[in-house]
């Protein structure tokens, strides 16, 4: 089979590829030896299956890749599903790893003093700009947003806004940083995206992946 004919599947780096690895295994797919080398350079990767290769990109590139159809099917958090908004992009799993949340937050003394009923403009450091002005924008707030790929928790200390929005999980590091909580803006956990028009042209193939990870999610969930 030529690479050409091959489905890619397009996985996150870092964290919630580890969580994502039992539930590949479930769905019955081994990666080459070299995924799991820190040495290796290589980007693709064959599996166990002669049928599908593996990307692994960044966790926000995922969506893209799969949107603009370089790979078939991928795994991206709902968070960046919603942030891109990609018409070609459809989720139709949640595959219940990488469980987190999207929340607003800032420092204690802001919050001690602050009343959220009366924001009409907010100033926000986040790596969600279009997000989190859509969902500024539903209760009539202006957002201007500072985007940032990293150290958001920093930007309020550092004087570059008084509010952030981003992704926690256990809150320890908001809390390290003098933040807390304000709001939730959703909950977040890995999707299964898959490209529109590849699910058109190859639904069979799609359609059965679908199939097998939706089988292995509930494996997990059963074992749990």
């Amino acid at each position: 089979m030529s690479q050409d004919d091959k489905l890619i599947l397009a996985l996150p780096k870092g964290r919630i590829l580890a969580e994502m690895m039992p539930i590949l295994q479930r769905a019955g797919i081994e990666p080459e030896a070299a995924f799991d080398d820190p040495k290796s350079r290589a980007l693709r990767f064959t599996t166990s299956d002669p049928r599908l290769d593996l990307i692994r990109v960044r966790s926000f590139d995922v969506a893209t890749f799969v949107a603009f159809g370089a790979a078939h099917f991928g795994v991206a958090g709902n968070d960046v599903v919603m942030e891109f908004d990609y018409p070609e992009l459809y989720a139709p799993l949640d595959l219940e790893a990488g469980k987190c949340r999207l929340v607003v937050a800032a420092p204690e003394a802001v919050v001690a003093v602050d009343n959220p009923s009366e924001w009409s403009h907010v100033r926000v450091a986040t790596k969600y700009p279009n997000l989190t002005q859509r969902h500024f924008a539903q209760r009539g707030v202006q957002a201007e947003c500072i985007k940032l790929n990293g150290a958001i928790e920093l930007a309020p200390m550092l004087g570059l806004c008084r509010r952030i929005v981003d992704l926690v999980s256990t809150g320890a590091t908001l809390k390290s940083n003098g933040l807390v909580e304000i709001e939730t803006i959703t909950e977040v956990s890995s999707r299964l995206v898959v490209n529109r028009a590849a699910l058109k042209t190859r639904a069979t193939a799609l359609g059965a992946w679908i199939e097998r990870f939706q089988a292995a999610v509930e494996g997990g969930r059963d074992a749990a």
